[in-house]
């Protein structure tokens, strides 16, 4: 008999944030029919050697390389045969109630084929990123020009469930029905953007996608290495494959202007990235007491 919900958590070099966020879904799945599935992408550290000994009841997948976020999370997709399926970013913590009300929201609405939830801050404070919008054209220019409103849907309260556009990947509660009528991750994205991919695909296919006020705690970046300049191409190249894939049809009028912005936007921070590693190497005594 199929599950209720599989927890798929993609790990790469985060062995302690990862334990602690099994931990968390471990109390979570208290009084419910679920599994865990880690998906380790080929990581440097003792991760797999110490879920092995230390969680026989979490479903280990370990790749010899890195496949990426998408194929990863695909992976333990195609593995398991629940009806909902959570994708759940390993630098986390969930709380008691953060899986069961969802659950138990989308079984009341069997039109939501997505639905995320409040992800708190390590301050405590609400992300913004908790709600967005599909980066149109439009919505796009506006963000990358400062204009953050309409992106992240600021309009919205956080105390109440809200219908949304994009879902993040950190939480992203999924349907099995959904996913299976739009499909799985697209794996062209290895990492970033296929959040938003997938949540457009399901207004596209005609289900909804719901922010729910139940709380996360996300260490946002401790399972990326945000400082290096390969996360910043693979950013930025997302954002292109994104635009590419869904507004490539569109005039050279708007296209071009948008591909330009991303790619000065792209330049921006590797120079930027590159000032503060030359002041850091310059006088790294300073830094240490900033």
């Amino acid at each position: 008999m199929a599950k209720k919900v599989s927890i798929v958590i993609v790990s790469y070099n985060v062995r302690a944030f990862v334990v602690q966020c099994i931990d968390s879904v471990r109390k979570a799945l208290t009084c419910l029919d679920g599994e865990i599935i880690v998906v380790d992408n080929c990581s440097k550290d003792d991760t797999v050697a110490y879920l092995s000994a230390h969680y026989p009841d979490v479903q280990l997948i370990a790749n010899h390389e890195n496949v990426g976020f998408a194929c990863a999370n695909n992976q333990a997709i195609r593995l398991s045969d629940s009806e909902y399926v959570l994708l759940l970013n390993p630098d986390t913590i969930v709380y008691e109630n953060t899986l069961r009300e969802p659950l138990s929201f989308m079984d009341q609405h069997p039109k939501a084929g997505g639905a995320g939830v409040r992800m708190l801050t390590r301050e405590g404070t609400p992300a913004p990123e908790s709600r967005r919008a599909i980066p149109t054209p439009w919505v796009a220019m506006l963000k990358m020009l400062g204009f953050t409103r309409r992106y992240y849907m600021s309009d919205l309260p956080w105390d109440e469930p809200c219908q949304i556009e994009v879902v993040s990947g950190a939480y992203f509660m999924l349907r099995r029905k959904a996913l299976e009528q739009v499909g799985l991750l697209d794996e062209d994205f290895f990492m970033y953007g296929e959040d938003i991919d997938l949540s457009y695909r399901l207004l596209k296919g005609g289900w909804q996608n719901w922010y729910l006020p139940f709380d996360i705690v996300h260490f946002k970046g401790e399972s990326t290495q945000k400082s290096s300049f390969r996360y910043v191409h693979v950013f930025y190249q997302a954002m292109l494959i994104f635009f590419r894939k869904h507004y490539g049809h569109l005039s050279l009028l708007f296209s071009l202007p948008i591909q330009t912005a991303i790619y000065f936007r792209a330049t921006l921070a590797l120079l930027r990235m590159y000032a503060d590693r030359m002041r850091h190497f310059v006088n790294p005594k300073k830094d240490s007491y900033e």
